[in-house]
């Protein structure tokens, strides 16, 4: 069965870090992409950051490219997304996501995943 479940978020002020973490169970990252994903209130759904699972290649949202850093370890089976200088912007919950299995690239587009986590909340505040 597949799950995915984010830890990591809290409460950071303006210019600091955080390192989510998604851990997966039921799957092998090797044969799945793995998508980072924000919502905040009131606004849709914003694609931030993915890895391919078949060679590691990842992409980034323009809104968080040289900010935002994402990785996995294999063995831990877990996805992390390393995020530096966070803006209030940047404030949301923030979702995993992954399946369906062997597609070629990773998508920043939600309908491309068919498993979600239950997200962690980020807030970047003064």
């Amino acid at each position: 069965q597949v799950q995915l479940v984010e830890s990591g978020g809290g409460l950071v002020q303006p210019g600091g870090s955080l390192r989510l973490s998604c851990a997966a169970s039921g799957f092998t990252l090797d044969y799945y992409n793995i998508g980072w994903f924000r919502q905040a209130p009131g606004k849709e759904r914003e694609g931030v950051s993915c890895i391919r699972g078949r060679d590691g290649g990842t992409y980034y949202a323009d809104s968080v490219k040289g900010r935002f850093t994402i990785s996995r370890d294999n063995v831990k089976k877990t996805v992390y997304l390393q995020m530096n200088s966070l803006k209030p912007d940047d404030t949301a919950v923030y979702y995993c996501a992954t399946g369906p299995p062997r597609v070629a690239g990773c998508s920043l587009t939600g309908n491309r995943y068919n498993y979600w986590g239950q997200g962690t909340q980020v807030t970047v505040s003064s």
